[in-house]
């Protein structure tokens, strides 16, 4: 089968195209997946970068989002057949292969049924920011109707996605975003209020949305100071979910002062540390996911699709920085 394989770490030049032999099932539950698409990510550009958590297993075949149809199934397989078309978050950590290939193989408890409705491009771009959106609002920041909520960076893969999911919640949403463009593609994902922080303090900004009294919940994309700063508009006993580790260098005190509860959010927890029902909850919530998109009810916004042989391009586009939601790679 075609693969990209990362031989060493580096600049998006060391993807390179290889024929290697392709998977096949070992266990009784997995499923072999011809996949038609894989969805990039930035935890893809800085496993190139830096290197991948096994490096003593290189060259690695990156790429953790996967769209595609079913193969073959294991002996006990119960949730899918053959010609099921599936989609998922899973390998691409450097340890099992990820999804920048032709095929790949993948436990039927990580899998779920994917949105029919939109492309394969959609479906494997929309895994992992779902996932993380998901539980950044719902299960670390318990979000509820009626709250208010920050997001930073709404018009990036996870942040378009919590927009939507934040709003189906009832709550009200405010965001911040870096161009007249992205502003735009917020308001018609239905952010109420939007912030465009190189123009504007988003501090004092939500301040004033919100009479003083700060949010009920801020979604955190990009860290650093955004995190620490984000403490003052986050109303007394309130929540903070952060994607990124914080930095060193954070002054806790207003977030000890105010009481509030920090969140850490990282979704590839069940991937690093092999645990099983977890891994299977996230499936579940892609099921949900499916219904809501085939429900009309949330959309996955890719800005561009590409060959699977020009993988490198795609992480050169990424780290860019100016794109509108996620980018995939189309395998023909």
């Amino acid at each position: 089968m075609k693969a990209i394989l990362m031989n060493t770490p580096g600049q998006p030049e060391v993807l390179q195209l290889h024929d290697i032999p392709a998977p096949s099932i070992q266990s009784e539950h997995q499923l072999l997946v011809r996949l038609y698409a894989a969805g990039i990510n930035p935890i893809d550009t800085k496993l190139r970068q830096r290197g991948t958590f096994y490096p003593e297993l290189m060259p690695a075949i990156l790429g953790c989002d996967g769209a595609g149809i079913v193969e073959a199934i294991g002996t006990k397989v119960q949730r899918f057949k053959i010609g099921d078309e599936v989609y998922f978050c899973n390998g691409g950590l450097g340890g099992h292969p990820g999804n920048y290939a032709e095929y790949t193989t993948v436990d039927e408890r990580f899998v779920a049924h994917r949105p029919t409705s939109i492309s394969v491009g959609q479906a494997a771009a929309a895994p992992l920011v779902l996932i993380t959106a998901w539980e950044a609002l719902y299960d670390r920041g318990r979000l509820q109707p009626g709250q208010t909520v920050l997001i930073h960076g709404g018009a990036g893969g996870v942040g378009h996605v919590a927009i939507q999911l934040a709003k189906l919640q009832g709550a009200r949403v405010c965001t911040t975003v870096s161009s007249d463009a992205k502003a735009k593609f917020v308001r018609q994902l239905g952010a109420d209020q939007v912030i465009d922080y190189h123009h504007t303090d988003f501090i004092k900004a939500t301040l004033d949305w919100t009479q003083g009294e700060g949010v009920d919940l801020v979604l955190d994309t990009v860290g650093g100071k955004t995190f620490s700063q984000s403490f003052q508009v986050t109303r007394l006993y309130g929540d903070v979910v952060t994607l990124l580790e914080p930095d060193a260098t954070t002054n806790w005190k207003t977030a000890r002062n105010r009481n509030l509860r920090i969140g850490l959010e990282l979704m590839l927890t069940p991937m690093l540390l092999g645990l099983v029902e977890e891994h299977h909850h996230q499936a579940r919530i892609l099921e949900q996911c499916t219904r809501l998109i085939d429900g009309s009810k949330l959309m996955i916004y890719v800005h561009h699709t590409l060959p699977l042989a020009n993988a490198a391009e795609a992480h050169h586009l990424l780290q860019t920085g100016d794109i509108l939601g996620k980018l995939s790679l189309l395998i023909p």
